[in-house]
């Protein structure tokens, strides 16, 4: 069948039209960000390994936004300016997140007017402190206090300790060039924990490497660790 000259300007106007349309598009520009904290301390994880949701109504079909944390504990998120509900998927993080009330429950409505930073509490297990490393001849050795915080019926135990090394920052049970073990039930004291690892032959060559503890809580997937520390050793 033949199209007729108007047919076809009328079809080439409409492409030109969505085109435009779409180089018309506003972008969302609203940067939310922060950190996931007990108490104002950050809690560190693996990186992009846990992740909350966003969910924003009346957009049609609803598909939550995912938003990853750094292994620091911070996350960062690039918006439209609107309401939002965030939450945390259950099971997801090495903490239990804070119930506000009976009717919303863990969920934060958050009303986004620009660009935002909100810290978000959270009741982690466990945390590390005073997490400190060394080098030894081809090891590093490295301590910490492990503080139990949440001792009511939903406490767990710890199944294992671990100290990793990699030889970039970021290091985990996943990115590591090296790694020890204490299982929790060998622990006689969480206030004085002690591991040693070895320095494998790195190629290419350097003169440090990144470590840090971590702990596996039984029952949880996503471990808490202490923060990454740079040893040198040359």
């Amino acid at each position: 069948m033949r199209l007729s000259i108007y047919s076809l300007f009328v079809a080439a106007l409409g492409v030109f039209m969505t085109s435009c349309s779409m180089d018309n598009y506003v972008a969302p520009n609203s940067d939310f960000k922060g950190r996931i904290v007990y108490k104002g301390e950050p809690i560190n994880v693996e990186a992009n390994q846990v992740r909350f949701q966003l969910w924003e109504p009346g957009w049609g079909k609803l598909a939550p936004i995912d938003v990853a944390i750094t292994q620091e504990g911070n996350y960062s998120a690039v918006l439209f300016t609107g309401k939002y509900k965030m939450l945390f998927p259950k099971g997801e993080g090495p903490f239990m997140t804070n119930v506000i009330n009976t009717t919303v429950k863990d969920t934060l409505y958050i009303d986004l007017k620009g660009s935002q930073t909100m810290d978000i509490e959270v009741m982690p297990y466990y945390m590390l402190r005073n997490a400190s490393f060394s080098k030894g001849e081809n090891k590093v050795t490295a301590s910490c206090k492990i503080d139990k915080i949440i001792t009511d019926a939903n406490a767990k135990t710890i199944e294992r300790v671990s100290l990793y090394i990699n030889k970039t920052q970021f290091v985990s049970g996943a990115n590591n060039v090296g790694t020890t073990n204490i299982a929790g039930g060998a622990i006689t004291d969480l206030s004085n924990v002690n591991l040693t690892v070895d320095i494998p032959t790195i190629s290419p060559a350097q003169n440090y490497v990144f470590a840090r503890i971590g702990v596996k809580i039984s029952g949880v997937e996503d471990m808490i660790f202490s923060p990454v520390q740079k040893i040198q050793y040359k």
